[in-house]
């Protein structure tokens, strides 16, 4: 046993507390999970122990007590921040991105960002397991520079409004285990603890979630951790577990740090008759991209242009800068109708 670790080394873990099976196995202590952490990103653990451990968490269930002790881990050894002059929204969408709908995140970032808001969004480059579009893909299609240092990404935000961090520049631990996390061949806890890095020090998060259980997990993750503090979390169902919001019927979550509140919004009470089969595309990456301009132009009046107004909306009533959805809906409309969101697209290719 390495002596710059403690005494629980992963495959200690595995025989003594997580590694029974899922209704068996223990929660690991805040000191357990921030060891076995520790250890990971030092590529310490063998090959083998490390994916029976990564399968372990995923039968088990993590806690938000260990989740929070990974992030925890993660800020500390691994990321950069730097933070903008502005207080952005902090997007940390699900990393291994989408393969059948259009990403509306960089149309919907852009408008917000046109209309007042600033957005921050972060991503990798084809994360395992899915490796679909995400965000990095669709900023390159449109021209805009992706391969930013944290510092730089900070500057892009107050500039544009709109920031980018790319995940191999300001959290280059994560970056360093992605082989070995494309060969579990499924998710693991990482997909989860690196969407909350926060490069920009936030204080506003913006997710996605398939089942509210997860919106509450993430909450409580947050309230656990000690090194990423933020005020505010909304949350919603998003199509492909994305930060697009999934069309009918969507749950919305919000936490000011108290209860969570949870309350049901209709997309076609918006004016919005869409479905997940009108968005999708058949290339995700060149077709979102595409989208993305002629929505910002002015060119496209849509269903794609009514989701990314919507889209834009909620980062606007995320960071408070609107009372209601509606009111931030209308200001999405204005902000697109007078030319502001192209200018800022534009200011984005330029930087």
């Amino acid at each position: 046993m390495s002596e710059s670790f403690g005494e629980w080394p992963l495959k200690r873990l595995m025989t003594e507390v997580v590694g029974s099976g899922h209704k068996s196995a223990e929660d690991m202590t805040r000191a357990q999970a921030t060891e076995a952490f520790e250890r990971i990103l030092a590529d310490e653990p063998d090959p083998t122990t490390l994916g029976a451990f990564w399968l372990a968490n995923r039968w088990k269930r993590n806690s938000a007590e260990e989740l929070g002790a990974y992030t925890d881990v993660m800020r500390r050894e691994s990321v950069e921040v730097a933070e903008p002059d502005v207080d952005p929204v902090d997007c940390g969408a699900n990393y291994d991105g989408k393969l059948r709908t259009a990403l509306l995140g960089v149309g919907a970032g852009v408008v917000a960002a046109a209309a007042g808001t600033p957005v921050v969004a972060h991503s990798g480059d084809r994360v395992p397991t899915q490796k679909g579009t995400a965000y990095k893909h669709v900023l390159d299609e449109l021209g805009i520079e992706t391969d930013l240092s944290p510092a730089e990404s900070a500057e892009m935000t107050d500039t544009t409004g709109f920031g980018f961090y790319y995940q191999p520049n300001f959290n280059p631990g994560i970056d360093a285990i992605e082989n070995r996390r494309d060969q579990m061949g499924v998710r693991t806890f990482v997909n989860t603890v690196e969407t909350l890095a926060n490069p920009a020090n936030a204080s506003v998060h913006l997710g996605s979630f398939y089942h509210l259980a997860f919106a509450k997990k993430v909450v409580n993750t947050f309230a656990e951790s000690e090194e990423s503090s933020v005020d505010r979390v909304i949350m919603f169902q998003g199509m492909e577990g994305y930060d697009d919001i999934r069309p009918g019927s969507t749950t919305v979550a919000e936490w000011d740090g108290g209860d969570l509140d949870d309350f049901t919004i209709e997309t076609d009470e918006y004016g919005m008759d869409f479905s997940n089969e009108t968005l999708q595309v058949d290339d995700v990456t060149a077709d979102s991209a595409t989208i993305t301009k002629e929505v910002l132009a002015g060119e496209r009046d849509d269903d794609f242009a009514d989701a990314i107004a919507l889209n834009a909306a909620f980062r606007m009533y995320a960071r408070r800068d609107a009372d209601t959805i509606r009111d931030a809906l209308e200001t999405a409309r204005d902000t697109i109708a007078s030319g502001q969101a192209a200018e800022t697209l534009h200011d984005l290719r330029a930087f």
